[in-house]
This record gives structure tokens, sequence and C-alpha cells, in this order.
């Protein structure tokens, strides 16, 4: 990563308050909403990079030290572990030695006692890493960085898979960007992004894989609306459901439409009349923005998907896209502190929720019409198993048909869903989608 203009040890001192925050149940964006700006991206850019290690610096600090030290002296010792960690993954790397000063200092600035005993610490586990990380990592969580709820249920999902998809969930995710299909191509847009000193691959229909990340506000024609972010696999979503038979004007529902990616892709690709809705207001806003930086328009409303009653006019839809809330355990690359953040309770919790969606926007659907049912979660209780539980609550004589779609996309460069399709070359993320019609 590039030299932060702030000290290091600054930056080290954020990050550990952003650890206790995540142990203390609290999401990652929030504690960086409420970091001082100048050292957001710095501060962003290391928690990344600890939260993907963070089951093996756990470990390691427990190793090194087995009686456990004040919750903030802990934090640093687990941040600079994190950050020592040896491997390929060099987001945030700094020179060892760098690194362990500047931990010091840090640790002499926010708890000054604890600065000799932290130098001790990590002077050790520059000298005995090998031995530690191998010591640490007979246990799964320090092997794959994930709660061992999680990786259980992983394996009993996708016994041939799910090393994969847990390697995947460490790595760093590539910036996919998604071609206004009413301005421009894919192949187009590269030659721009060249022409301004980007590189760029066309990587699937409307997709552009940049070679770096790189701030929206640099990429060519982003504020005009001639292209968006948007990760290949959610590419997916809008075309599914337009498919080859929705008509001009078809009255569309976006359901938990927020942030509005997808509303923005069914918009560009066809003219529809679409109502996006979704339960928190403030997250309509982004919607709203969303769609007017792209010279597209469609009317938003607060409300409960599961309670039409509320927010429904009784005109019938063509067709539905439900992007229910789920876990997020197939984009945990992008959102690191999913896996930390995350019970296993939580899960039949959210099949819950899904569960009670379905049930609630299926009547809506004007004969003929058509719901594609998404998430971007990996477990087959969010995805597979709702829609077969969806379908037997229909019962023998239901008119539901089950549609060619991708069904479980896994993050991994092949990223085959059950039909054999996939979404991109570009290992997108993890996902599932289901297309439901009536006669």
């Amino acid at each position: 990563m590039n030299t932060p203009s702030l000290p290091l040890s600054t930056l080290i001192i954020h990050t550990a308050e952003a650890l206790q925050a995540v142990r203390a149940g609290r999401s990652l964006n929030d504690v960086l909403a409420r970091c001082p700006a100048p050292a957001r991206p710095g501060t962003q850019a290391l928690a990344f990079q600890v939260l993907r290690r963070l089951g093996g610096a756990q470990a390691a600090r427990r190793h090194l030290a087995p009686k456990a030290p004040p919750p903030l002296v802990d934090a640093l010792l687990t941040v600079a572990i994190a950050l020592l960690w040896p491997g390929d993954d060099a987001g945030a790397r700094y020179a060892p030695h760098t690194l362990v000063n500047q931990a010091v200092e840090a640790t002499k600035q926010a708890a000054r006692a604890s600065a000799p005993f932290v130098n001790a610490v990590l002077r050790r586990f520059l000298r005995e890493m090998a031995q530690v990380v191998a010591a640490v990592e007979s246990d799964p969580v320090a092997a794959f960085n994930h709660p061992a709820w999680w990786i259980d249920r992983l394996r009993a999902d996708w016994p041939e898979a799910w090393r994969d998809v847990l390697a995947a969930a460490n790595e760093h995710p590539p910036m996919t960007l998604r071609v206004n299909a009413r301005r421009s191509t894919p192949e187009a847009y590269v030659a721009r992004l060249q022409a301004a000193g980007l590189a760029g691959e066309v990587v699937g229909p409307w997709s552009v894989r940049l070679e770096r990340p790189s701030p929206v506000h640099e990429l060519p024609g982003f504020d005009e609306g001639d292209v968006s972010v948007q990760d290949a696999a959610a590419q997916l979503a809008a075309p599914l459901l337009i498919g080859d038979g929705l008509r001009p004007g078809a009255h569309v529902l976006d359901a938990c439409a927020a942030p509005g990616g997808k509303t923005a892709h069914l918009l560009e690709l066809a003219d529809l009349d679409v109502l996006a809705i979704d339960s928190v207001p403030e997250r309509l806003k982004r919607v709203d923005d969303t769609v007017s930086r792209l010279g597209l328009s469609a009317r938003t409303v607060a409300g409960d998907a599961r309670q039409p009653s509320t927010w429904w006019d009784g005109r019938p839809f063509d067709a539905i896209l439900l992007d229910a809330p789920c876990s997020a355990s197939g984009i945990v690359r992008r959102h690191p502190d999913v896996r930390w953040l995350r019970r296993p309770t939580d899960i039949a919790a959210l099949a819950a929720t899904q569960a009670g969606l379905l049930d609630a926007l299926w009547p809506l659907l004007a004969p003929g019409g058509r719901l594609l049912y998404c998430t971007c979660s990996v477990f087959k209780a969010e995805g597979e198993a709702a829609i077969d539980a969806f379908l037997q609550r229909q019962g023998p004589l239901s008119p539901v048909t089950r549609r060619p779609s991708p069904g479980h996309l896994l993050p991994r460069p092949d990223n085959r869903g059950q039909d054999g399709a996939t979404g991109s070359r570009a290992s997108p993320d993890g996902f599932f989608y289901a297309l439901l019609t009536q006669p």
C-alpha cells in the first residue's frame, strides 16, 4: 500500500479500536464512518488485513501470552501479529521491524505501561514465527480464519469445495465495473480506460474488471453515468429477471432494493416501470442517487416487503426481484468483519425472514409473472433449501414453475452454478439465484 500521510502508529491505534468494536458486535462500516477522515483509508486497509488474518493472530497471541492482557493491549497485539503474518497477501505489508517499532509506539500512546510487554511479545513472534504459525494452525479457526461453526457449515454444504470457498474469502476482491448498456460496451470502455492510463479487461456481457482498484471519480464517465461498480455475480440478476419475456413498460418490483445497483441494471437493459422498496428510508436515498446518476428513473417507497398492505397499490407485478437479506457469506472478502459478527443462530433467523418475504411477495405477481430470488450467500439454508421449502409450502398442485437459473455460485474462478452457467472469468462473489414463474 502507499505510505500513509499519518504515522503508522496512529493507524495501528485506530485499527485496534476498530477491532475492539467488531469484537463488541459493531460492523466495520459503522466504525469507519466514525473514524477521523484523514485516518479512514489507512485504517480500513489495515483493518481488512487484520480481519482476514484474525483467527491465526488471536491464536498466536494466546500462544505467546497465555494470560490475556487488557482489552486494548490485546487488540494492539493482535493487530500487529496479523499484519506480521506470513503469506502472499501483501495488501497492507510493512517491513517487520518497522511494524514492531510502530506497534510499540502505538502502545506507548495508548497504554504506556504495557509497551515493554508488547515489544517483548512481538519480537518473540518475529524470532519464532514459523514455529508459532505451525503450532496454532492445527486449529481450523486459525488455519482458515473463520469461526468454527462457519467452517463446519461450509464443510457440510460443500464437502468438495469448502476449502476453496474459505480461501477465496481471505483474498482481495477484484474491482468489477458494469458498463451502462444504454451508453457503451465493455470493449469500448476498456479502450477509454487505456486512454486514461488505466488497465482493465472484459469479463462478461457488461463487465470490466480493473487491473487495480481505482477511486470511482477517477473512472472515465463515472460521474456521467457511463459505468457503475458491481460484482460480476450481481450483474446476473437483471438479465435473469428480464429474460426474453418482459414487455416494454412492464410493472416490476425490486424488493429490498438498496443500494440500487440491481435496480439501475434493470433500467439500463429495458424500459420498465420499476417500484423499488426498502425497509430503511435512509437507504432509499442511495437508490435515488444511483438511478439519478445514470439518467434513469424509478419510484421508491419505504416499506417492509413482508407487509404489502402497507405499501402496495394492488396492481400486480409482471416481475419481482427479491434480493433477500442474508448472511452475506458470499461477499466476505469485501466485508471481512461479517464472519466474526455472525452467530450460528443468525442463519435460521435469516432463513425465516427469507421465507416470509417469499410467501408475502409471490401472491403479488400477475398471471404469467416471474420472481427472481437471490442472496449473496454460499450457505444452502439461504439458497437451495430456502427454495425447496417454499415449493413444499405451495403444495403438490402448486402453479409455481422453477426455470433454469444458476442456483448456487461459489466464489471460485470457474464459479459455475447448478445449471452450468457462469457469470464471468473474474472469480465473482458467492451468490444464489432461483427463477420462479407462474403459468
